[in-house]
C-alpha cells in the first residue's frame, strides 16, 4: 500500500475538513497527517473570529472536536511556518504539504484619511474581543459615535459588539479584558454603511435577526433606503434569503415608529445607512468625520452615484471590507487577491505550472468569500487532486513520524499537541463553571502554552 506523509499548515476549520476527507482514503492509501498550526489551540476563526455571542455557530466546534479526538491527526500547535519550520523541511518529512492559513488581514479601504487615529480594520477588532493571543490586550473604546463600514457579516458583527450592553455578554466566553473595555465605552451611536441597497446586501438573515434582539439598543432605520426599484423587487421576490431580509427590516421600520410614538428611546441606537459610497475620513490629527455620497439604484442591481454628499460626525470607524490572505515564505502569492495563485488547489508558479507537492484549500485558496460550510467541498476538490497526483508528490528520505518532533524538540519549540490542547479546553471550563459559563478563555499566548504543555 502506498505511504501517504502529509503536513497540513493550519488547524482551522479548512485544513481539519481537509485531514478528515483525506483519512477516509485509508483504504487506498497509508495516510499519515500532521496538523501545524501557530497558534498554541486548535479551530481558527471558529475560535478567534466569531463573535463570543454566536453560541450557534460555535457548535461547528463539536463537530472539528470529533474529527481530531478520534486519534489518528497529529497537532504541532504554536508552529509557525516561515520561521519555526520551513518548506525545505516539509520536503524532507512528507510527501506534500496543504496550506490552509485563511485570510485573517483587513482588507484595504482606500480612501483619503482612512490611516487616521481612531480608523481601525474590522479584523483586529475582531481578534481583540475573541481574546487572539496575537493582539493587544487593550482596545481604545473612547467614541460616542462610530462608523462601521461594509455590508457583510463581520460588519453586523462589529456593530453588534461596539452597541451591545458589555453585561450582556458575561454568559458568553468573552475574556475579561474585552468585557471591562466594553463596560466602560462612551457609545450611544453605531452607524453601518453600505454602497448598496438593503435587496443586496452580503449579511444573513441570521446575522442580522440578533441585531434586533439587543436589549437597550434601537434599530434605526431611513425611509429614504426602501424606495425599491424592479431590480430590488425581483430580488425580494424570487429569493428567500432577501425575502427573509426585507421582512425583517419592514419589522424593524415599523417598531421604530412605535418606539417613536410612546417616546421611549433606548440608551444606544444603531443606525442602518444603505446607498452609502465611502469618500473620505474626516478628521484633523484624529478621526473626527464620515463623508459618503449618495448613490440610487440603476434599475441592475447596482448602483450609480448621485452626486450629493453627505457628512456624519463620528469618532471612530471600522472598515469591514473584506479579508486578506498573507503570504507564505517560498510558496507563491497574487498579491492583488490575497490568495495562493492554483487550479483546484493545486499551487501553480508564476509560469501557470503546478508546483510538485504544494496544495492549498479554505480562503488562501479561493479568498474570503462563503461560509464555513463550504470549506467541506472546497477541502474536498484539494484533497482529491492531491490523492490523483502521485507523480506529484515529494519523496522524502526519512519520512519517518518521530523525525519532525526530534526536529522541532532539537530548535526549541514549545509545540503544542492534541493533548496539551484537551488540557488548555479543560482549564478554560473550569474557569467558566463558577460563573456559570461555558468557558472563559485564557488570552496570554504564554499562559496558553504553560498550561498545554504542563
Amino acid at each position: 500500500m502506498t505511504k501517504l506523509r502529509l503536513a497540513i499548515v493550519g488547524a482551522g476549520p479548512a485544513g481539519i475538513y481537509a485531514a478528515d476527507i483525506l483519512l477516509k482514503y485509508e483504504k487506498q492509501f497509508d495516510v499519515s497527517i500532521d496538523l501545524f498550526e501557530h497558534l498554541p489551540a486548535p479551530y481558527g476563526l471558529v475560535r478567534y473570529g466569531v463573535a463570543p455571542d454566536h453560541p450557534r455557530i460555535k457548535g461547528i466546534v463539536n463537530a472539528l472536536r470529533d474529527v481530531l479526538d478520534r486519534g489518528d491527526i497529529r497537532i504541532f500547535g504554536n508552529v509557525l511556518y516561515g520561521r519555526d519550520i520551513t518548506l525545505d523541511d516539509l520536503k524532507k518529512h512528507y510527501n506534500a504539504v496543504i496550506f490552509a492559513t485563511g485570510a485573517v488581514r483587513d482588507a484595504d479601504l482606500r480612501i483619503p484619511g482612512i490611516t487616521l487615529p481612531g480608523s481601525y480594520g474590522a479584523a483586529e477588532f475582531v481578534s481583540w474581543y475573541d481574546g487572539h493571543p496575537d493582539f493587544p490586550r487593550e482596545w481604545p473604546l473612547e467614541a460616542r459615535e462610530v462608523a462601521v463600514i461594509g455590508n457583510g457579516n463581520v460588519a453586523l458583527d462589529v456593530a453588534r459588539v461596539l452597541a451591545k450592553h458589555a453585561d450582556d455578554l458575561l454568559p458568553t466566553e468573552i475574556p475579561a479584558n474585552v468585557y471591562e473595555g466594553l463596560k466602560a465605552s462612551p457609545v450611544t451611536d453605531v452607524h453601518v454603511f453600505g454602497r448598496r441597497g438593503p435587496a443586496q446586501v452580503k449579511f444573513t438573515p441570521l446575522e442580522l435577526r440578533e441585531l434586533g434582539e439587543l436589549h437597550d439598543v434601537d434599530m434605526v432605520l431611513y425611509d429614504e433606503d426602501f424606495d425599491y426599484d424592479e431590480a430590488s423587487k425581483l430580488a425580494i421576490e424570487s429569493n428567500k434569503q432577501v425575502m427573509v431580509i426585507d421582512r425583517v427590516l419592514t419589522k424593524w421600520r415599523e417598531r421604530q415608529a412605535e418606539r417613536q410614538a410612546e417616546g421611549t428611546p433606548a440608551s444606544r441606537r444603531l443606525h442602518l445607512h444603505f446607498y452609502a459610497k465611502p469618500l473620505e475620513v474626516l478628521g484633523n490629527g484624529k478621526v473626527e468625520g464620515f463623508r459618503y455620497e449618495r448613490t440610487a439604484p440603476d434599475g441592475e442591481g447596482g448602483i450609480v452615484g448621485t452626486g450629493e454628499i453627505r457628512e456624519l460626525p463620528i469618532q471612530a470607524i471600522y472598515r469591514a471590507v473584506g479579508y486578506f490572505g498573507s503570504p507564505l515564505d517560498g510558496i507563491p502569492f497574487d498579491e492583488h487577491h490575497g490568495v495562493i495563485p492554483n487550479h483546484e488547489g493545486q499551487v501553480l508558479d508564476d509560469d501557470n505550472q503546478q508546483v510538485h507537492g504544494v496544495y492549498a484549500t479554505g480562503w488562501i485558496k479561493r479568498g474570503p468569500v462563503g461560509l464555513i460550510g463550504h470549506t467541506k467541498s472546497d477541502a474536498m476538490q484539494t484533497v482529491q487532486h492531491l490523492v490523483n497526483d502521485q507523480g506529484n508528490w515529494w519523496l522524502p528520505s526519512h519520512p519517518e513520524e518521530s523525525a519532525i518532533v526530534e526536529l522541532l524538540e532539537s530548535r526549541g519549540i514549545q509545540f503544542t499537541t492534541l493533548e496539551g490542547w484537551h488540557s488548555l479546553d479543560e482549564h478554560e471550563r473550569a474557569l467558566g463553571e463558577p460563573e456559570g459559563r461555558e468557558r472563559i478563555k485564557v488570552v496570554p499566548r504564554d499562559e496558553m502554552v504553560h498550561i498545554s504543555r504542563s
